[in-house]
């Protein structure tokens, strides 16, 4: 993959929006801290994160702008048209960052040295803009190659990326600030030293979120390729009279399409993350633009792409923009993933991060008076939400809370909590632990020395005297010091992976060890 970045695209935008010149120093705020800055603003001292105050003092005649999606989507329209007069198929990741295929087009052009040096061209002249190119294997890759100016041959993105800083996978759109800042904390600074853990090793301290990452850090695709298209029926087509040529009118219209559009996606369990936004003007021009995401696109993500895409073709310079209004609208989902990746709120809240709107508090004010009306026929349990309290074991982390009762934490959930069960919980607590017998592999029991040790490695699992289930995997044990069962015999849990028995399909099972002379063994919980 071939991407194409815009250095400090934000400032840039903003001083050209402004009419001013990059000759000035300038810069974007936002909460009163720099965000962007230009390439002059940095040699005055200018730093990302620096609060303004600072930097005005620094630098006095320091060009103050604030943030501004629209006007980022808008301009950098220019660019991307300039780079699609070269090669097809590009797909813009954020303003200021584009992705393009590096195959067919590095052929046609004699090579990717030859391609990256013919979109810098042709980007300074059309749009007037300096850009860098990077090419390595997936996104995450050529997106650091881009900012290198590094052309990573293939196979060796693992080897590119093993030097840099594990702060790299706190991109902009990834939210792995709490991650990053674990994993600088244990040691591991770079991405190679992170890649060097066994992926079971990173599931089970980091969950879904440290597995993601660490593919990235291998220099391998957050998700596995996608082989089959999305079925012609997800597409959502619009067609509109009188025709859109305003684009307060199709940001009030972006946003009705949006919340359709992620509904019908929901409704078949997916989430899209590559959008094509695609629209045929009242003269009949076809107008077209696909904007991938690194995380499945809420309604509110995709309104804001169409209202971006909107931007930059009605307030495109005098011919370049569309000669009539748009009368047709078309959103593609040009690849979905599993509506696992976005869990969806019971009323469908708004975007995680923004307050919720007019029409999000009527539906919360309907649902509320929905449970008040369950209640009165089941009782006060029969509507309960669940809340994370703080606790050692998997059963009192979680407390069901009556619908309208106060949700206030016994314990704060982020404490240390010395001998907690590490990460991930399991998905499903029983209510009553399921007694069971763990076997090594000679048949005979398991249990605790007086070393707070395993006496044999697990190798199976019986239910009620039922065969053994083997014993695929198994992580701990980790002691039961304190907490509910805190008194009586010496306790322990572990992780154990089931193979798949008859009728039955592998699992994994989190199981407590009582006892070291006579151990018993139950089930507490289980993992999806």
């Amino acid at each position: 993959m071939l991407v194409l970045w815009c250095p400090d695209w934000p400032a840039v935008a903003a001083v050209a929006a402004a009419g001013s010149v990059l000759t000035r120093p300038a810069a974007v705020f936002h909460a009163n801290r720099v965000v962007a800055c230009t390439a002059v603003a940095r040699a005055r001292n200018i730093r990302r994160g620096m609060r303004r105050r600072e930097a005005e003092s620094q630098c006095p005649d320091l060009a103050v702008f604030g943030v501004d999606e629209a006007r980022d989507a808008r301009l950098f329209e220019n660019v991307a048209s300039a780079v699609e007069e070269l090669v097809v198929g590009l797909e813009v990741v954020r303003p200021g960052l584009l992705a393009v295929p590096v195959a067919g087009a590095a052929g046609y052009f004699g090579g990717e040295p030859r391609l990256a040096e013919k979109l810098v061209d042709q980007v300074a002249a059309a749009a007037g803009v300096e850009c860098q190119v990077g090419v390595a294997e997936g996104l995450f890759a050529a997106t650091l190659a881009a900012r290198q100016g590094a052309l990573v041959e293939p196979g060796r993105s693992a080897e590119f990326l093993a030097p840099l800083p594990v702060t790299e996978l706190d991109q902009p759109d990834a939210e792995r600030a709490d991650l990053v800042d674990l994993l600088v904390r244990l040691g591991l600074r770079t991405l190679g030293a992170f890649a060097e853990l066994g992926e079971r090793d990173v599931a089970a301290r980091f969950g879904r979120t440290g597995v993601l990452a660490h593919r990235l850090a291998r220099g391998l695709s957050d998700r596995p390729p996608l082989r089959r298209s999305p079925p012609p029926e997800l597409s959502l087509a619009e067609s509109f009279d009188p025709v859109l040529a305003r684009v307060d009118v199709a940001a009030f219209v972006a946003k009705k399409l949006g919340a359709r559009f992620h509904a019908a996606l929901a409704d078949r369990g997916l989430a899209c993350t590559r959008l094509g936004i695609y629209a045929t003007t009242e003269n009949g021009e076809q107008l077209g633009r696909v904007w991938r995401c690194a995380e499945p696109l809420t309604p509110q993500g995709v309104a804001d792409r169409v209202r971006w895409q909107f931007e930059g073709w009605l307030k495109a310079a005098p011919g370049e923009r569309p000669t009539a209004g748009v009368a047709r609208l078309r959103l593609e989902p040009e690849e979905t993933v599993e509506g696992r990746s976005l869990q969806l709120g019971l009323w469908r809240g708004s975007d995680p991060g923004t307050g919720p709107g007019e029409d999000e508090e009527l539906a919360a004010e309907r649902a509320g008076r929905a449970f008040v009306r369950v209640q009165g026929l089941l009782g006060p349990e029969g509507v309960v939400t669940p809340l994370l309290d703080g606790g050692r074991d998997p059963a009192s982390r979680v407390r069901l809370i009556p619908w309208g009762d106060p949700r206030e934490p016994v314990g704060p959930p982020d404490a240390t909590w010395p001998a907690r069960l590490p990460s991930p919980s399991p998905a499903t607590v029983l209510e009553q632990p399921l007694p069971v017998q763990v076997i090594d592999d000679q048949g005979r029991p398991v249990g605790l020395t007086a070393r707070k040790r395993l006496t044999a490695p697990p190798h199976g699992l019986c239910v009620a005297g039922g065969p053994p289930r083997l014993i695929t995997g198994w992580a701990g044990p980790w002691l039961v010091t304190s907490g509910r069962r805190s008194t009586g015999p010496q306790q322990a849990r572990l992780q154990l992976v089931l193979a798949a028995g008859e009728n039955e399909a592998p699992e994994a099972v989190l199981v407590l060890c009582s006892g070291t002379e006579n151990p018993v063994w139950t089930v507490e919980g289980s993992y999806d």
